[in-house]
Protein backbone atom coordinates (compact mmCIF):
# COMPACT_ATOMS: atom_id res chain seq x y z
CA UNK A 1 0.00 0.00 0.00
CA UNK A 2 1.34 3.46 -1.01
CA UNK A 3 0.37 6.88 -0.65
CA UNK A 4 -0.68 9.67 -3.02
CA UNK A 5 1.10 13.39 -3.22
CA UNK A 6 -1.90 14.67 -0.90
CA UNK A 7 -1.15 12.25 1.57
CA UNK A 8 -4.33 10.05 1.20
CA UNK A 9 -4.17 5.98 1.04
CA UNK A 10 -5.53 4.07 -1.98
CA UNK A 11 -7.55 1.90 -0.23
CA UNK A 12 -7.42 2.94 3.69
CA UNK A 13 -5.88 5.29 6.06
CA UNK A 14 -2.34 4.14 6.36
CA UNK A 15 0.19 5.52 9.05
CA UNK A 16 3.80 4.93 7.97
CA UNK A 17 7.02 5.12 10.75
CA UNK A 18 9.61 7.84 10.14
CA UNK A 19 12.24 5.59 8.06
CA UNK A 20 15.19 7.18 10.48
CA UNK A 21 14.45 6.62 13.90
CA UNK A 22 17.62 8.02 15.43
CA UNK A 23 16.91 11.41 13.38
CA UNK A 24 14.06 14.46 14.69
CA UNK A 25 12.48 15.47 12.08
CA UNK A 26 13.31 19.09 10.67
CA UNK A 27 10.89 21.65 12.46
CA UNK A 28 9.00 24.27 10.60
CA UNK A 29 10.19 27.43 11.15
CA UNK A 30 7.09 30.04 12.89
CA UNK A 31 6.78 32.23 15.41
CA UNK A 32 3.53 30.73 16.29
CA UNK A 33 2.19 27.21 16.83
CA UNK A 34 -0.17 25.43 14.62
CA UNK A 35 -3.96 25.58 15.51
CA UNK A 36 -3.90 22.42 15.28
CA UNK A 37 -2.20 21.52 18.42
CA UNK A 38 -5.18 20.81 20.41
CA UNK A 39 -4.71 17.59 23.19
CA UNK A 40 -7.69 16.15 24.71
CA UNK A 41 -7.37 14.90 28.10
CA UNK A 42 -4.82 12.39 29.03
CA UNK A 43 -6.38 9.05 28.75
CA UNK A 44 -5.42 6.14 30.77
CA UNK A 45 -3.86 3.91 28.02
CA UNK A 46 -2.12 6.71 26.50
CA UNK A 47 -0.07 6.05 23.17
CA UNK A 48 2.97 7.04 22.10
CA UNK A 49 2.79 9.78 19.20
CA UNK A 50 5.52 10.27 16.60
CA UNK A 51 5.61 13.47 14.17
CA UNK A 52 5.66 12.42 10.86
CA UNK A 53 8.70 13.14 8.58
CA UNK A 54 7.93 14.74 5.44
CA UNK A 55 6.49 18.25 4.34
CA UNK A 56 3.80 18.40 6.96
CA UNK A 57 3.33 20.77 9.51
CA UNK A 58 5.48 19.89 12.35
CA UNK A 59 4.27 17.41 15.34
CA UNK A 60 1.38 16.28 13.00
CA UNK A 61 0.57 12.91 10.90
CA UNK A 62 -0.01 12.17 7.80
CA UNK A 63 -4.25 11.91 7.33
CA UNK A 64 -5.41 10.23 4.51
CA UNK A 65 -9.01 9.55 3.04
CA UNK A 66 -11.35 7.46 4.33
CA UNK A 67 -11.95 6.60 8.02
CA UNK A 68 -8.79 5.78 10.42
CA UNK A 69 -7.75 2.72 11.21
CA UNK A 70 -8.36 1.86 14.91
CA UNK A 71 -5.76 -0.63 14.81
CA UNK A 72 -2.66 1.46 13.69
CA UNK A 73 -0.63 3.97 15.64
CA UNK A 74 -2.47 7.22 15.62
CA UNK A 75 -6.18 5.95 14.99
CA UNK A 76 -8.87 8.39 16.06
CA UNK A 77 -11.71 7.81 18.18
CA UNK A 78 -15.57 9.57 18.71
CA UNK A 79 -16.71 10.51 21.79
CA UNK A 80 -18.21 7.70 22.27
CA UNK A 81 -14.88 6.02 21.94
CA UNK A 82 -15.74 4.29 18.60
CA UNK A 83 -13.30 5.65 15.25
CA UNK A 84 -14.03 8.73 14.17
CA UNK A 85 -13.46 11.76 11.71
CA UNK A 86 -10.49 14.03 12.09
CA UNK A 87 -12.28 17.30 12.26
CA UNK A 88 -12.86 19.56 14.64
CA UNK A 89 -13.71 23.12 15.69
CA UNK A 90 -11.21 24.20 13.34
CA UNK A 91 -12.72 22.45 10.61
CA UNK A 92 -10.79 20.12 7.80
CA UNK A 93 -6.96 20.06 7.91
CA UNK A 94 -5.62 21.15 4.70
CA UNK A 95 -3.98 18.21 3.11
CA UNK A 96 -0.67 17.67 3.83
CA UNK A 97 -1.09 18.97 7.69
CA UNK A 98 -2.51 15.66 9.06
CA UNK A 99 -4.56 15.27 12.43
CA UNK A 100 -3.12 16.19 15.56
CA UNK A 101 -1.78 13.90 18.16
CA UNK A 102 -4.63 12.84 20.18
CA UNK A 103 -3.95 11.30 23.77
CA UNK A 104 -7.19 10.22 25.31
CA UNK A 105 -10.34 8.86 24.33
CA UNK A 106 -12.14 12.53 24.17
CA UNK A 107 -11.37 14.16 20.59
CA UNK A 108 -12.71 17.60 19.30
CA UNK A 109 -16.11 17.39 17.66
CA UNK A 110 -17.43 20.23 15.80
CA UNK A 111 -19.21 23.19 17.64
CA UNK A 112 -17.15 21.67 21.29
CA UNK A 113 -14.54 24.33 22.20
CA UNK A 114 -11.37 22.58 23.99
CA UNK A 115 -8.87 24.53 25.20
CA UNK A 116 -5.49 25.26 23.19
CA UNK A 117 -1.94 24.51 24.83
CA UNK A 118 0.90 26.43 23.08
CA UNK A 119 3.84 24.92 23.03
CA UNK A 120 7.19 26.64 21.61
CA UNK A 121 9.51 25.55 19.33
CA UNK A 122 12.85 23.92 20.81
CA UNK A 123 16.02 22.95 18.77
CA UNK A 124 16.14 19.28 17.29
CA UNK A 125 17.57 17.02 19.72
CA UNK A 126 18.65 19.07 22.61
CA UNK A 127 16.23 17.86 25.41
CA UNK A 128 16.80 14.27 24.39
CA UNK A 129 20.65 14.92 24.81
CA UNK A 130 20.09 16.97 28.04
CA UNK A 131 17.82 14.14 29.39
CA UNK A 132 20.15 11.83 28.76
CA UNK A 133 22.69 13.62 29.81
CA UNK A 134 20.55 13.84 33.55
CA UNK A 135 19.28 10.11 33.38
CA UNK A 136 23.04 9.06 33.08
CA UNK A 137 24.34 10.86 35.61
CA UNK A 138 21.29 9.71 37.87
CA UNK A 139 21.66 6.44 37.12
CA UNK A 140 25.95 6.94 38.10
CA UNK A 141 24.89 8.66 41.38
CA UNK A 142 22.14 6.12 42.29
CA UNK A 143 24.87 3.25 41.40
CA UNK A 144 27.75 5.01 43.81
CA UNK A 145 24.52 5.74 46.38
CA UNK A 146 24.46 2.00 46.66
CA UNK A 147 27.86 0.45 46.24
CA UNK A 148 28.48 3.32 49.17
CA UNK A 149 25.68 2.35 51.27
CA UNK A 150 26.12 -1.48 51.11
CA UNK A 151 30.54 -0.80 52.06
CA UNK A 152 28.81 1.03 54.91
CA UNK A 153 26.35 -1.35 55.56
CA UNK A 154 29.06 -4.08 55.48
CA UNK A 155 31.49 -1.98 57.03
CA UNK A 156 29.25 -1.36 60.25
CA UNK A 157 28.52 -5.47 59.88
CA UNK A 158 32.27 -6.05 60.67
CA UNK A 159 32.68 -3.55 63.20
CA UNK A 160 29.57 -5.34 65.96
CA UNK A 161 31.12 -7.03 68.75
CA UNK A 162 30.95 -10.65 68.84
CA UNK A 163 29.02 -12.33 71.88
CA UNK A 164 29.27 -15.92 72.84
CA UNK A 165 27.48 -17.22 75.88
CA UNK A 166 29.93 -19.64 76.90
CA UNK A 167 32.09 -16.60 77.79
CA UNK A 168 29.38 -14.72 79.74
CA UNK A 169 28.96 -15.03 83.32
CA UNK A 170 27.10 -17.08 85.72
CA UNK A 171 23.89 -15.24 86.62
CA UNK A 172 23.20 -14.50 90.64
CA UNK A 173 21.61 -17.37 92.48
CA UNK A 174 18.22 -16.50 92.50
CA UNK A 175 17.13 -16.00 96.59
CA UNK A 176 13.73 -17.86 97.62
CA UNK A 177 10.84 -15.76 96.48
CA UNK A 178 8.56 -18.08 95.23
CA UNK A 179 5.20 -16.81 95.18
CA UNK A 180 2.61 -17.94 97.75
CA UNK A 181 0.47 -20.67 97.17
CA UNK A 182 2.33 -22.72 94.03
CA UNK A 183 3.78 -25.40 93.74
CA UNK A 184 7.07 -24.32 94.44
CA UNK A 185 6.26 -22.48 97.57
CA UNK A 186 4.70 -25.49 99.25
CA UNK A 187 7.58 -27.81 98.58
CA UNK A 188 9.91 -25.19 100.34
CA UNK A 189 7.56 -25.33 102.91
CA UNK A 190 7.21 -28.69 103.54
CA UNK A 191 10.14 -31.01 102.41
CA UNK A 192 11.72 -30.45 105.33
CA UNK A 193 9.63 -32.08 107.74
CA UNK A 194 9.16 -34.98 105.63
CA UNK A 195 11.55 -38.26 106.10
CA UNK A 196 12.08 -41.50 104.49
CA UNK A 197 11.79 -44.69 106.92
CA UNK A 198 14.17 -47.56 105.62
CA UNK A 199 13.49 -51.18 106.85
CA UNK A 200 14.70 -54.91 106.03
CA UNK A 201 11.16 -55.52 104.20
CA UNK A 202 11.09 -51.92 102.23
CA UNK A 203 10.27 -48.07 102.42
CA UNK A 204 8.47 -45.71 102.90
CA UNK A 205 7.26 -41.92 104.32
CA UNK A 206 6.72 -40.39 107.06
CA UNK A 207 6.21 -36.54 108.58
CA UNK A 208 7.72 -35.17 111.51
CA UNK A 209 5.09 -33.88 113.67
CA UNK A 210 7.17 -33.20 116.76
CA UNK A 211 10.66 -31.32 117.22
CA UNK A 212 11.91 -33.92 119.38
CA UNK A 213 11.48 -36.79 116.33
CA UNK A 214 8.06 -38.34 117.07
CA UNK A 215 7.40 -39.10 113.18
CA UNK A 216 3.60 -40.02 111.58
CA UNK A 217 3.59 -42.53 109.07
CA UNK A 218 1.32 -45.85 108.08
CA UNK A 219 0.85 -48.70 109.87
CA UNK A 220 1.83 -51.31 106.93
CA UNK A 221 5.36 -49.17 105.98
CA UNK A 222 6.57 -50.23 110.11
CA UNK A 223 4.60 -53.05 110.87
CA UNK A 224 7.29 -55.60 109.47
CA UNK A 225 9.21 -54.14 112.18
CA UNK A 226 6.72 -54.86 115.03
CA UNK A 227 8.83 -58.28 116.17
CA UNK A 228 12.22 -56.17 116.20
CA UNK A 229 13.14 -55.36 113.14
CA UNK A 230 15.06 -51.91 112.83
CA UNK A 231 13.76 -48.72 111.63
CA UNK A 232 16.14 -46.38 109.74
CA UNK A 233 15.01 -42.32 109.36
CA UNK A 234 16.75 -40.31 106.01
CA UNK A 235 15.96 -36.65 106.82
CA UNK A 236 15.85 -33.92 103.81
CA UNK A 237 19.55 -32.68 105.12
CA UNK A 238 21.09 -36.39 104.65
CA UNK A 239 21.24 -37.02 107.86
CA UNK A 240 20.02 -40.86 109.14
CA UNK A 241 19.45 -42.01 112.53
CA UNK A 242 17.24 -44.91 114.24
CA UNK A 243 13.47 -44.64 115.22
CA UNK A 244 11.33 -47.18 117.76
CA UNK A 245 7.89 -47.97 117.34
CA UNK A 246 5.64 -45.82 119.54
CA UNK A 247 2.40 -47.03 118.46
CA UNK A 248 0.23 -48.35 115.62
CA UNK A 249 -3.55 -48.82 114.70
CA UNK A 250 -3.97 -51.40 111.82
CA UNK A 251 -7.94 -50.26 111.66
CA UNK A 252 -6.91 -46.98 110.95
CA UNK A 253 -3.19 -48.01 109.40
CA UNK A 254 -1.81 -45.54 111.08
CA UNK A 255 1.88 -45.67 113.38
CA UNK A 256 3.81 -42.85 114.89
CA UNK A 257 7.42 -43.50 115.50
CA UNK A 258 10.53 -41.94 117.31
CA UNK A 259 13.48 -41.09 116.21
CA UNK A 260 16.51 -41.05 118.67
CA UNK A 261 18.73 -38.62 119.34
CA UNK A 262 17.43 -35.55 117.74
CA UNK A 263 16.15 -32.32 118.33
CA UNK A 264 14.78 -28.90 117.18
CA UNK A 265 13.28 -30.34 113.71
CA UNK A 266 11.03 -28.65 111.22
CA UNK A 267 7.56 -30.19 111.79
CA UNK A 268 4.83 -29.97 109.46
CA UNK A 269 1.42 -27.94 109.85
CA UNK A 270 -1.41 -29.99 109.98
CA UNK A 271 -4.64 -28.57 108.16
CA UNK A 272 -8.38 -29.52 108.05
CA UNK A 273 -9.83 -32.34 105.79
CA UNK A 274 -13.70 -31.62 107.15
CA UNK A 275 -13.90 -28.66 104.55
CA UNK A 276 -11.70 -30.38 101.24
CA UNK A 277 -13.89 -29.77 97.75
CA UNK A 278 -13.34 -31.99 94.63
CA UNK A 279 -11.00 -30.23 92.17
CA UNK A 280 -8.87 -28.76 95.02
CA UNK A 281 -5.44 -28.94 94.27
CA UNK A 282 -2.79 -30.70 96.13
CA UNK A 283 0.82 -32.00 96.57
CA UNK A 284 2.36 -35.21 97.67
CA UNK A 285 5.50 -35.85 98.69
CA UNK A 286 7.17 -38.85 99.72
CA UNK A 287 10.48 -41.34 98.70
CA UNK A 288 8.65 -43.18 95.83
CA UNK A 289 10.83 -46.34 94.71
CA UNK A 290 13.38 -44.93 97.41
CA UNK A 291 13.55 -41.59 95.25
CA UNK A 292 13.64 -39.60 98.61
CA UNK A 293 12.27 -35.83 98.58
CA UNK A 294 9.74 -36.00 95.23
CA UNK A 295 7.41 -33.36 94.68
CA UNK A 296 3.90 -34.22 92.52
CA UNK A 297 1.15 -32.30 92.17
CA UNK A 298 -2.56 -32.88 91.31
CA UNK A 299 -6.57 -32.38 92.22
CA UNK A 300 -9.06 -34.08 94.68
CA UNK A 301 -10.87 -36.38 92.72
CA UNK A 302 -13.23 -37.64 95.40
CA UNK A 303 -13.99 -37.81 98.97
CA UNK A 304 -15.17 -40.58 100.94
CA UNK A 305 -13.99 -43.16 99.06
CA UNK A 306 -14.05 -46.36 100.75
CA UNK A 307 -10.68 -48.08 100.34
CA UNK A 308 -9.30 -51.04 101.89
CA UNK A 309 -6.00 -50.51 103.18
CA UNK A 310 -4.33 -53.76 102.00
CA UNK A 311 -5.95 -54.08 98.74
CA UNK A 312 -8.67 -56.42 97.68
CA UNK A 313 -6.89 -58.80 99.84
CA UNK A 314 -8.03 -56.64 103.02
CA UNK A 315 -10.12 -57.45 105.76
CA UNK A 316 -12.63 -54.67 106.54
CA UNK A 317 -10.87 -53.69 109.69
CA UNK A 318 -8.54 -51.85 107.42
CA UNK A 319 -11.10 -49.61 105.21
CA UNK A 320 -10.38 -46.25 104.90
CA UNK A 321 -12.60 -43.40 104.18
CA UNK A 322 -9.75 -42.05 101.49
CA UNK A 323 -9.45 -39.04 99.87
CA UNK A 324 -9.07 -39.56 96.23
CA UNK A 325 -6.38 -38.11 94.25
CA UNK A 326 -4.67 -37.88 90.30
CA UNK A 327 -1.41 -36.60 91.77
CA UNK A 328 1.37 -39.62 91.15
CA UNK A 329 1.59 -41.96 94.09
CA UNK A 330 3.60 -44.88 94.21
CA UNK A 331 4.96 -47.85 96.42
CA UNK A 332 7.13 -45.33 98.60
CA UNK A 333 5.17 -42.58 98.95
CA UNK A 334 3.04 -44.56 101.74
CA UNK A 335 3.01 -42.69 104.95
CA UNK A 336 3.85 -39.21 103.22
CA UNK A 337 1.89 -35.83 103.67
CA UNK A 338 -0.77 -34.73 100.82
CA UNK A 339 -0.77 -30.63 101.26
CA UNK A 340 -3.00 -28.32 100.21
CA UNK A 341 -1.86 -24.97 98.01
CA UNK A 342 -1.00 -23.60 101.82
CA UNK A 343 1.23 -26.00 102.41
CA UNK A 344 -0.81 -27.85 105.37
CA UNK A 345 -0.74 -31.65 105.70
CA UNK A 346 -4.88 -32.68 104.85
CA UNK A 347 -3.78 -36.92 104.23
CA UNK A 348 -1.70 -39.41 104.78
CA UNK A 349 -0.78 -41.03 101.38
CA UNK A 350 -1.84 -44.81 102.20
CA UNK A 351 -2.90 -46.61 99.24
CA UNK A 352 -2.78 -46.70 94.81
CA UNK A 353 -4.69 -48.90 92.79
CA UNK A 354 -2.88 -50.79 90.11
CA UNK A 355 -4.10 -52.46 87.81
CA UNK A 356 -4.43 -56.72 87.93
CA UNK A 357 -2.58 -55.99 91.12
CA UNK A 358 -3.67 -57.41 94.35
CA UNK A 359 -1.13 -55.84 96.59
CA UNK A 360 -0.69 -51.77 96.98
CA UNK A 361 3.33 -52.10 97.43
CA UNK A 362 3.00 -53.56 93.52
CA UNK A 363 2.52 -51.55 90.88
CA UNK A 364 2.83 -48.07 89.76
CA UNK A 365 0.57 -44.82 89.88
CA UNK A 366 -2.33 -44.74 87.20
CA UNK A 367 -3.75 -41.35 88.79
CA UNK A 368 -5.63 -43.46 90.80
CA UNK A 369 -4.39 -42.45 94.86
CA UNK A 370 -5.97 -42.53 98.54
CA UNK A 371 -4.98 -40.50 101.66
CA UNK A 372 -6.41 -41.18 104.89
CA UNK A 373 -8.18 -37.74 106.36
CA UNK A 374 -5.95 -35.79 108.58
CA UNK A 375 -8.76 -35.02 110.64
CA UNK A 376 -8.68 -38.91 111.51
CA UNK A 377 -4.82 -39.10 111.72
CA UNK A 378 -5.13 -36.10 114.05
CA UNK A 379 -7.02 -37.91 116.14
CA UNK A 380 -5.17 -41.41 116.49
CA UNK A 381 -1.44 -40.06 116.14
CA UNK A 382 -2.80 -38.10 119.03
CA UNK A 383 -3.83 -40.84 121.07
CA UNK A 384 -1.28 -43.10 120.25
CA UNK A 385 1.46 -40.37 121.30
CA UNK A 386 -0.09 -39.80 124.95
CA UNK A 387 -0.73 -43.48 125.40
CA UNK A 388 1.11 -45.80 123.09
CA UNK A 389 -2.50 -47.03 121.43
CA UNK A 390 -5.31 -45.92 119.65
CA UNK A 391 -9.47 -45.99 119.85
CA UNK A 392 -11.33 -47.71 117.10
CA UNK A 393 -14.94 -45.72 116.29
CA UNK A 394 -17.80 -48.85 116.65
CA UNK A 395 -20.68 -49.32 115.09
CA UNK A 396 -21.77 -52.61 116.62
CA UNK A 397 -22.74 -54.44 113.79
CA UNK A 398 -21.23 -56.99 111.25
CA UNK A 399 -22.32 -56.04 107.54
CA UNK A 400 -22.02 -57.40 104.14
CA UNK A 401 -23.51 -55.84 100.97
CA UNK A 402 -27.30 -56.04 100.11
CA UNK A 403 -28.70 -57.56 97.14
CA UNK A 404 -30.06 -54.40 96.32
CA UNK A 405 -27.31 -52.09 97.85
CA UNK A 406 -26.88 -50.78 100.95
CA UNK A 407 -25.07 -52.39 103.64
CA UNK A 408 -27.03 -55.51 105.23
CA UNK A 409 -26.92 -55.96 109.08
CA UNK A 410 -26.19 -59.76 109.36
CA UNK A 411 -25.49 -59.34 113.24
CA UNK A 412 -25.91 -57.28 116.17
CA UNK A 413 -23.01 -56.76 118.98
CA UNK A 414 -24.95 -57.04 122.47
CA UNK A 415 -24.88 -53.97 124.10
CA UNK A 416 -23.57 -51.96 121.19
CA UNK A 417 -24.35 -48.91 119.56
CA UNK A 418 -26.65 -50.40 116.81
CA UNK A 419 -28.63 -52.52 119.44
CA UNK A 420 -29.13 -49.41 121.32
CA UNK A 421 -30.66 -47.50 118.48
CA UNK A 422 -33.05 -50.25 118.07
CA UNK A 423 -31.05 -51.78 114.83
CA UNK A 424 -31.93 -55.27 114.15
CA UNK A 425 -30.19 -58.33 112.32
CA UNK A 426 -31.37 -58.15 108.61
CA UNK A 427 -31.89 -54.15 108.60
CA UNK A 428 -30.47 -52.73 105.25
CA UNK A 429 -28.69 -49.05 106.14
CA UNK A 430 -28.70 -47.02 103.24
CA UNK A 431 -27.83 -43.30 104.27
CA UNK A 432 -25.31 -42.66 106.80
CA UNK A 433 -26.10 -38.78 107.85
CA UNK A 434 -26.31 -37.22 104.20
CA UNK A 435 -23.99 -40.03 102.96
CA UNK A 436 -25.49 -42.44 100.38
CA UNK A 437 -24.09 -45.94 101.88
CA UNK A 438 -24.27 -48.50 98.61
CA UNK A 439 -21.57 -51.06 100.22
CA UNK A 440 -20.91 -52.71 103.19
CA UNK A 441 -17.14 -51.38 103.34
CA UNK A 442 -19.35 -47.14 102.42
CA UNK A 443 -20.57 -47.86 105.77
CA UNK A 444 -17.22 -49.23 107.76
CA UNK A 445 -15.53 -45.97 106.13
CA UNK A 446 -18.44 -43.49 106.93
CA UNK A 447 -18.28 -44.59 111.09
CA UNK A 448 -14.05 -44.66 110.74
CA UNK A 449 -14.34 -41.01 109.92
CA UNK A 450 -15.97 -40.34 112.85
CA UNK A 451 -15.46 -40.12 115.95
CA UNK A 452 -16.24 -41.89 119.46
CA UNK A 453 -19.35 -40.44 121.06
CA UNK A 454 -20.17 -38.61 117.76
CA UNK A 455 -24.19 -38.76 117.05
CA UNK A 456 -25.46 -39.98 113.34
CA UNK A 457 -28.42 -40.29 111.86
CA UNK A 458 -29.12 -43.62 109.64
CA UNK A 459 -31.57 -44.42 107.20
CA UNK A 460 -33.14 -48.22 107.46
CA UNK A 461 -34.49 -49.11 103.74
CA UNK A 462 -36.20 -46.52 102.17
CA UNK A 463 -37.94 -44.77 104.89
CA UNK A 464 -36.79 -45.39 109.09
CA UNK A 465 -34.61 -43.17 110.13
CA UNK A 466 -32.98 -43.72 113.67
CA UNK A 467 -30.18 -41.18 115.55
CA UNK A 468 -27.05 -43.73 116.92
CA UNK A 469 -24.60 -42.53 119.39
CA UNK A 470 -20.95 -44.52 118.37
CA UNK A 471 -18.81 -46.52 120.60
CA UNK A 472 -15.28 -46.94 120.88
CA UNK A 473 -12.71 -50.29 121.44
CA UNK A 474 -9.26 -50.35 122.42
CA UNK A 475 -6.94 -51.68 119.14
CA UNK A 476 -4.76 -53.56 119.71
CA UNK A 477 -2.02 -54.39 117.13
CA UNK A 478 -1.21 -58.13 116.62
Amino acid sequence: MTENNHGAAEDQPQHEAPQTPQQTPPAVPSEQPSPWAAHAPASPQQEQWQPTPGPAHPGFQQQGAGQPDPGQPGALQGASGQPGTSTSQFGTPPPGLGVPPQTGPFYAQPGVSYPVQQQAPRKPGRGRVVAGVAAAVLAVGALSGGIGGYIGYQAAVDARPVTNALNAPKPVQQSSNAPAGSIESVAEKVLPSVVKLQLSGGEGSGIVISSDGSILTNNHVVEGAAAGGQIQIVFQDGKTTTATIVGRDPSSDLAVVKAANVSGLPTAELGSSGDLKVGQQVVAIGSPFDLQGTVTSGIVSSMNRPVRAGGESGSQASVLDAIQTDAAINPGNSGGPLVNMQGQVIGINSAIYSPNSTQQTQGGSVGIGFAIPIDQARRTAKEITDSGKATQTVLGVSVKDGDNGGALVSDVTAGGAAEKAGIKSGDVITKFDDRNIDTSDALVAAVRSKAPNDKVKLTIGTDKTVEVTLGSQVVEPK
